[in-house]
């Protein structure tokens, strides 16, 4: 039973692993037209934003904390952070909110 999880588990990871290292490997010396390069260094922020404002919308109990958090994670990244830090601050930002 116990080698049966082992092996979903490695080929889970192996699943995973290759259409992410695919890219990496086959196109590494295609250069991308900047355009395209633009579009793909802002897709991170795009995702955050699909996963922020409609849990934004979705808050019964306390409006201002989903608009704390939502203005929070704008002004964060205009000023150009990075993604990780983005959520970091928005954590941070609405962990003092609830600790008020």
């Amino acid at each position: 039973m116990r080698s049966n999880i082992f092996f979903i588990i490695l080929g889970m990871g192996i699943v995973t692993y290759i259409p992410r290292m695919l890219p990496l490997t086959v196109f590494h010396r295609i250069d991308l037209p900047p355009f395209w390069r633009g579009v793909l260094r802002n897709v991170p922020y795009a995702t955050l934003g699909a996963l922020i404002i409609p849990g934004m919308f979705l808050i019964q109990d306390d409006l201002w904390f989903g608009m704390l958090g939502f203005f929070s994670a704008v002004v964060v990244s205009w000023l150009g952070a990075n993604v990780m830090i983005v959520v970091f601050v928005c954590v941070l930002v609405l962990t003092v909110y609830t600790m008020l």
